[in-house]
């Protein structure tokens, strides 16, 4: 979908994810009126690969914007709490609406736009929460929900008259019809379905989050990269090991050592790649090997495996012993 000939009379940017309610803002706003352009925020909780291929459909220019310091930072210490599982999303969002804020005053912009929709979430979208979000990010009066600005208090740009009010929408609830026929109205065929898409939301993935936090912490950025790669596991005297799915993990893993960190492979058998950050203990160590073996294509092979130990100060080889079972670790295991 391209632009169309719209009177501007004022200019916007607009946050987009890429999901369907982030592109009907878009589209309403530029009946109302607005000159708009986008933003949208990756970390390696959520990608921007949905917002690319959106502003490309409806052909606004997108600004992508790195936000891991940012959701890191809201991570270890969320001032309005954590949502189902490790997602600060009040304070999330909060924030992503003051980067955009700055973008605003910085780039001649005269409003910030999100996609939200009244109570479409009973906990960050309901009346409250909008208002929290409104003053945490400093924009009071230059935040516009196009989608149901109609239920709330007109913003500046509306005052001014730069903003036509009367194209914007009073959308409430969860019901997605009203949103279904918008995206036939702007002639939108190409959305993804309404999912979180914030691994931050998922209780799996909070599990090893929590634990990086409680134990190597989250300063180092790569480690939380990581968080994305592997099996996790955490051994009796507090070893971490991040344990390979696949050739691609493996690959990462070897390429992704830090010069203090531990590499072990199998030797001669087809395996996964373990990493480990720290070394607690000898005995972390040898059931770290266990591990590998334990994983690895051990049924095909007759003698016992050697599992090479890749560190800072060489490299060596140990013989690990039969039997390889994964059942003893599995209660080490947080994936």
């Amino acid at each position: 979908m391209g632009k169309q000939d719209y009177t501007t009379k004022c200019r916007g940017l607009s946050l987009l994810s890429g999901g369907l309610d982030s592109q009907l803002a878009v589209c309403v706003l530029r009946e109302a009126g607005a000159n708009v352009e986008a933003v949208t925020f990756e970390t390696p909780f959520f990608a921007a690969d949905a917002a690319r291929k959106a502003a490309a459909a409806l052909d606004v220019k997108l600004h992508v914007v790195d936000f891991t310091d940012d959701e890191i930072a809201l991570v270890k210490c969320p001032p309005h709490g954590f949502g189902g599982a490790m997602n600060p999303c009040i304070d999330c969002h909060a924030t992503m609406i003051r980067r955009a804020g700055e973008m605003m005053s910085n780039l001649g912009y005269e409003f910030v736009a999100t996609g939200e929709v009244l109570n479409q979430r009973p906990m960050s979208q309901n009346k409250q929460s909008l208002g929290v979000v409104e003053r945490s990010s400093g924009l009071a009066g230059r935040l516009v929900r196009p989608l149901c600005a109609r239920l709330l208090e007109p913003t500046i740009p509306e005052l001014e008259g730069r903003l036509d009010r009367s194209k914007l929408l009073a959308l409430s609830g969860r019901r997605r019809d009203p949103q279904m026929e918008l995206a036939k109205h702007f002639g939108l065929v190409d959305y993804p379905s309404p999912a979180g898409g914030c691994k931050l939301t998922e209780k799996a993935f909070g599990r090893k989050l929590r634990d990086l936090l409680e134990h190597e912490g989250l300063d180092d950025r790569r480690l939380v990269e990581l968080l994305n790669a592997g099996r996790r596991f955490r051994l009796p005297d507090g070893t971490g090991v991040i344990l390979g799915r696949d050739a691609a993990d493996n690959r990462l893993l070897a390429a992704r050592r830090a010069p203090s960190e531990t590499i072990l492979a199998p030797v001669s058998v087809p395996g996964p790649t373990a990493l480990i950050p720290h070394i607690a203990s000898e005995t972390d160590l040898e059931a770290a090997c266990r591990i590998v073996c334990s994983w690895s294509k051990f049924d095909a092979y007759p003698g016992e495996i050697a599992v090479k130990i890749v560190t800072d100060s060489g490299t060596e080889e140990r013989i690990v012993p039969r039997p390889y079972l994964r059942a003893p670790f599995l209660q080490f295991q947080l994936t």
